[in-house]
C-alpha cells in the first residue's frame, strides 16, 4: 500500500545529486519537521522532538530542487511514504523515506520566486525558457502588498 503525505519541515542537509543506474536525475535531503505550541500553563513556545526524513526526489523535480533549495530553508513536501527497516554491522533501526511528487517553499515564513521551466517534453532540445514572456504567453506578476521588492512570476500554459 501506498501512503500519500504531507509534511511541513526545514531542510535539514544540502540537497545531493545523484544519478540512479538507469541514469534518471535524482536528488536527496534530509527533513525535518517538528510542532510547536505554546504551553498554557508557562506561556511559553515548546519545540517537540524531531521527525527526520530523508526525501528523494527524481527528473525534472530532482532538476528544480537542485537550483532552489538549501539547507536551512522551510518547505512543503507532499509524496509516497516509505517506512522500512535497515541493518548495519551490529546496530539496526527505522528509516522513514518519502518519494517526492511536488516540493514547494512555506511561505508563511518567507516568500520566493518562481521562474517556469520548459521541460523535456516541452521543449525537446531541453533548454530553459528564460524569464521574458515569449509570443502566446500570459505573464501576470504579483507583488507583495509590503510594497517589497519580491515578486511571483507564473507561466499560464
Amino acid at each position: 500500500m501506498t501512503d500519500t503525505i504531507t509534511i511541513t519541515g526545514v531542510v535539514g542537509t544540502e540537497p545531493a545529486s545523484f544519478q540512479t543506474s538507469g541514469g534518471v536525475p535524482m536528488v536527496s535531503f534530509r527533513l525535518a519537521s517538528s510542532h510547536r505550541y505554546l504551553d498554557r500553563k508557562t506561556q511559553e513556545w515548546v519545540d517537540s522532538p524531531a521527525n527526520w526524513y530523508t526525501v528523494q526526489a527524481y527528473r525534472q523535480l530532482a532538476d528544480n530542487v537542485r537550483g532552489s533549495l538549501h539547507k536551512g530553508e522551510s518547505v512543503i513536501v507532499t509524496g509516497r511514504l516509505r517506512v522500512r527497516t535497515w541493518t548495519k554491522e551490529e546496530r539496526s533501526g527505522i528509516a522513514v523515506d518519502v518519494d517526492a511528487d511536488a516540493i514547494g517553499h512555506n511561505l508563511v515564513l518567507g516568500v520566493s520566486r518562481f521562474t517556469r521551466v520548459k521541460t523535456s517534453v516541452e521543449n525537446p532540445a531541453g533548454s530553459e525558457s528564460s524569464n521574458d514572456a515569449e509570443d502566446g504567453d500570459a505573464w501576470a506578476t504579483v507583488s507583495p502588498s509590503d510594497g517589497s521588492q519580491a515578486s511571483f512570476e507564473h507561466a499560464l500554459a
